[in-house]
């Protein structure tokens, strides 16, 4: 139910390392003005509705199903929230679970602990963060990722996120640190829109040169300066995350959890620690993700993860084909995909409890089913 595409060895490792340890789960909550550009996602039907999807998100995870929410799961063109998945597997197996506020636009509806950081400016005005910003969450990533690590107690945490618009900060990430990202990412549509995050990508960068601004970053990986790159270009949740891997990796077992983002993040990752001689330890880190990421045939998610480094790739091999549910059989036409740790909270029961397809599909439909019930009696 776990395959290693990268890194096969040091993979395989990693998995012996964890199986049956405990595991954290840290879902850190951003937003970036991207994700309201018409089309860019599928993560909510409409611009409107993706301002609230991270919010609904959290909310539903916090959660589970409840009557009269804040802010109900938002329409999708086709398929469920990947949250589903990840509640599933937080409530079944009472994982720790801690939600993390990098900038979020409006307040969450359920408890978290506020970074004090701020929603990024969409990729294409080229100045989506304030540089002290983006220091301010370094500094917070890495002491919530060394508080993170003493939870799990010798185990490993997952790492998630939820930003609408993420993989195209991502790409941007990616290919301002010099990684050949073009082409490659995934996206929540069932054909990822390559051109269209690029160009945006490219709209941020031109804005910098017209309006006399420093460029945003685009050299060599040796001598990319990396929180400049975030500041310009990314979004919150991005150096969030890399603090906290780097600082839990000297303890504990890190899965990044996620595609196209956790590999912009792992990429981010060794630059921080190369520009700033952080300790981390990248033998204790994994990207883990979903099947339909992995081998999403509009994207090259294993091509990616082998031109970002020396970071073994993960995937849970569930698979919705025989799902009583359109919405959830729909991520087998490509929609969806990931998101919200749903790909590491799944990795997350076959190493722990040894689930198989069956089980942590039940689980999966156990929870659609009283959702379904909730919202029909609404």
């Amino acid at each position: 139910m776990i395959k290693v595409y990268t890194q096969l060895e040091q993979g395989q490792r990693w998995l012996e390392r964890y199986r049956y340890r405990q595991a954290v789960f840290a879902c850190v909550l951003g937003f970036t003005d991207t994700g309201l550009i018409p089309g860019i996602s599928a993560a909510g039907a409409t611009p409107a509705d993706r301002k609230y999807t991270c919010l609904a998100d959290a909310e539903f995870l916090y959660n589970g199903p409840r009557s009269q929410p804040k802010y109900p799961l938002p329409p999708l063109d086709a398929g469920a929230s990947p949250v589903l998945i990840s509640r599933a597997v937080v409530e079944s197996l009472g994982i720790p679970l801690y939600l993390f506020n990098a900038g979020l636009p409006l307040p969450p509806p359920v408890p978290t602990i506020d970074l004090g950081g701020t929603p990024a400016k969409c990729v294409s005005s080229g100045n989506a963060l304030e540089l002290s910003t983006v220091k301010h969450l370094l500094e917070q990533g890495l002491f919530w990722g060394e508080e993170l690590a003493a939870k799990s107690n010798g185990g490993y945490v997952i790492l998630g996120e939820c930003v609408v618009g993420g993989t195209t900060t991502a790409l941007a990430i990616l290919v301002g640190l010099g990684i050949a990202a073009a082409g490659k990412v995934n996206s929540s549509h069932p054909n990822c829109n390559h051109a269209q995050k690029l160009a945006v990508v490219e709209e941020g960068r031109r804005k910098r040169e017209d309006e006399n601004l420093p460029p945003a970053p685009l050299l060599p990986r040796s001598s990319a300066p990396s929180l400049s790159l975030i500041a310009a270009m990314g979004d919150p949740m991005q150096i969030v995350v890399a603090g906290m891997a780097i600082a839990a990796s000297r303890s504990s077992g890190v899965m990044l959890a996620g595609g196209t983002q956790m590999l912009a993040v792992y990429a981010l990752i060794e630059a921080i620690a190369r520009e700033y001689s952080l300790l981390w330890h990248p033998e204790q880190i994994v990207v883990g993700t979903t099947r339909w990421v992995a081998e999403d045939p509009t994207g090259d998610t294993v091509g990616l993860a082998q031109e970002v480094g020396a970071v073994p790739l993960l995937a849970t091999q569930l698979s919705f084909a025989s799902s009583r549910y359109r919405q959830l059989q729909a991520y087998e036409q490509g929609y969806v995909k990931e998101g919200v740790g749903a790909g590491g909270c799944a990795i997350a029961s076959h190493l722990t409890q040894d689930w198989n397809q069956n089980q942590l599909q039940e689980a999966i439909e156990a929870l659609a089913d009283r959702y379904q019930k909730i919202i029909g009696n609404c």
